[in-house]
């Protein structure tokens, strides 16, 4: 194992800038530099492996060998396949090196048997992981950054100089800029928003599910630098589980504040978010308002679906009797809502491992609803299209063994001169359809500012 300790800098983008442009980099970003929302930043590039799934097949390219070889296995185990044996973290940090990219909410499919009514438009992989060697990880407690590796392979400490001398100063480039062309467009309209809330209704009443999340898909054409969009979002709509990943087909700009599963060791956690209310600019009604959400019922009861739901889902991968709630019904407070947020931990398995858990929690309960699977059958009857990497997860999975993920909402995905996103919101018996087709715009608020505000400009 390697680690150079490198110059600290309080906004890990000036770093990450340098390698923005490049194929295969992806930034980890807890927050924006001026909210403590977040401890720790993780930038990586050059992958000595990419894995790329589409439909049944998954391209795999090894960098070093210039070798392309297709396969039709699982491709959660794929990855841990290419991870390997764990090796031992002595450095302290939470990412030396492994797997790191996102898993589609369409990689579900893999897992489960679904229709497939809903249109397929975005041409993003199902799954896009890189297998990278080494990291540049940012502390911001202790202000403190490293470039850290296993040195699982040999072209690492070749070029090992060249990239502490690559971090050891900030990029001074200034933003390549980017304009958004045309009017933002949803895929319903607030009539076919109705029409499929009252569906879920009648499955509800009929006794087929208790909650589906019902999204609706915002686009518009797209011309720039995804970075510097990036860059502008982060702004907007600062957040814990922000993320950019640049990829042959595309972009993504998250700017999520959820966690999906977290392992450390051989403990699990997840936090699902169910329940949201709009912030107010004044500070006595914005106070109000979150209360009004940590005391309603409909939130609550819909929060505590998820919660069991996601109890289930890694007690499957977790030892008997371990999972527990140490948090229920907490608010946490973001640039444009207030959120109730349940916290779930268990101890992994000796058997298992981290893909093991996430593939066993895929995906996420909290944006799909109860039961698992016809909540997933219901939303691709309902929802006009695929949700691509929406209401997937960007997640890294160290070769160590441990991982960390969020859930992809507030995310964005710039691909072929487009630019995709989704909002949407658990529906349950109590629902109303005027609050909950307003919830979708309280939620997209900050992506519907980044685009609204490149449109005038």
């Amino acid at each position: 194992m390697k680690v150079s300790e490198l110059p600290y800098c309080r906004d890990s983008a000036k770093l990450f800038d340098k390698i923005a442009d490049e194929s295969w980099s992806m930034f980890l970003d807890s927050a924006h530099p001026e909210i403590d929302l977040g401890r720790y930043d993780i930038m990586v590039s050059r992958p000595v492996v990419t894995l790329e799934t589409y439909g049944d097949t998954t391209h795999i390219f090894d960098t070093d060998k210039n070798k392309k070889i297709l396969s039709n296995e699982d491709p959660f185990m794929l990855v841990k396949q290419y991870l390997g044996d764990k090796d031992m973290n002595l450095s302290g940090l939470p990412f030396c090196g492994g797997a790191l990219g996102y898993f589609s909410y369409d990689l579900g499919r893999k897992i489960e048997t679904l229709p497939e009514t809903a249109e397929q438009d975005v041409h993003m992989p199902d799954m896009a992981i890189g297998i990278y060697d080494w990291a540049v990880i940012v502390d911001h407690h202790v202000r403190r950054a490293w470039l850290a590796s296993f040195c699982r392979f040999e072209q690492t400490n070749h070029c090992w100089a060249e990239l502490h001398k690559l971090f050891s100063s900030v990029s001074t480039h200034e933003p390549k800029g980017f304009q958004i062309k045309t009017d933002v467009e949803s895929n319903m309209s607030k009539e076919n928003y109705a029409k499929a809330f009252d569906r879920i209704k009648n499955y509800i009443l009929e006794g087929d599910c208790y909650q589906v999340n019902l999204a609706q898909r915002f686009s518009a054409e797209f011309e720039g630098d995804s970075w510097s969009a990036y860059l502008k979002l982060r702004e907007f709509n600062p957040a814990p589980f922000s993320a950019y990943i640049n990829i042959p087909a595309g972009s993504v700009l998250s700017s999520s504040p959820e966690r999906f599963l977290l392992v450390n060791g051989n403990q699990v956690e997840t936090k699902p978010i169910k329940g949201t209310t709009p912030r107010s600019s004044f500070a006595y009604e914005d106070k109000a308002l979150a209360v009004s959400l940590l005391e309603s019922e409909k939130d609550r009861a819909e929060n505590l679906m998820i919660v069991d739901l996601l109890r289930n889902d890694i007690s499957k991968s977790c030892e008997s009797g371990s999972v527990l709630v140490p948090k229920l019904f907490s608010l946490e407070s973001y640039a444009t809502v207030h959120h109730l947020v349940s916290t779930i931990s268990g101890r992994l398995s000796k058997d298992k491992h981290a893909l093991d858990l996430l593939r066993d929690c895929f995906p996420g309960g909290s944006i799909t609803g109860a039961p698992k699977h016809r909540s997933m059958e219901i939303i691709e009857e309902l929802e006009p299209h695929r949700r691509s990497v929406y209401c997937g997860s960007i997640t890294y999975i160290g070769f160590d063994g441990n991982m960390d993920s969020n859930i992809c909402i507030r995310t964005l995905v710039q691909t072929q001169n487009k630019l995709y996103f989704h909002a949407g919101g658990g529906i349950v018996w109590d629902s109303k359809v005027d609050s909950e087709y307003k919830e979708c715009f309280d939620k997209a608020a900050a992506m519907l500012k980044l685009v609204s505000h490149e449109r005038t400009h």
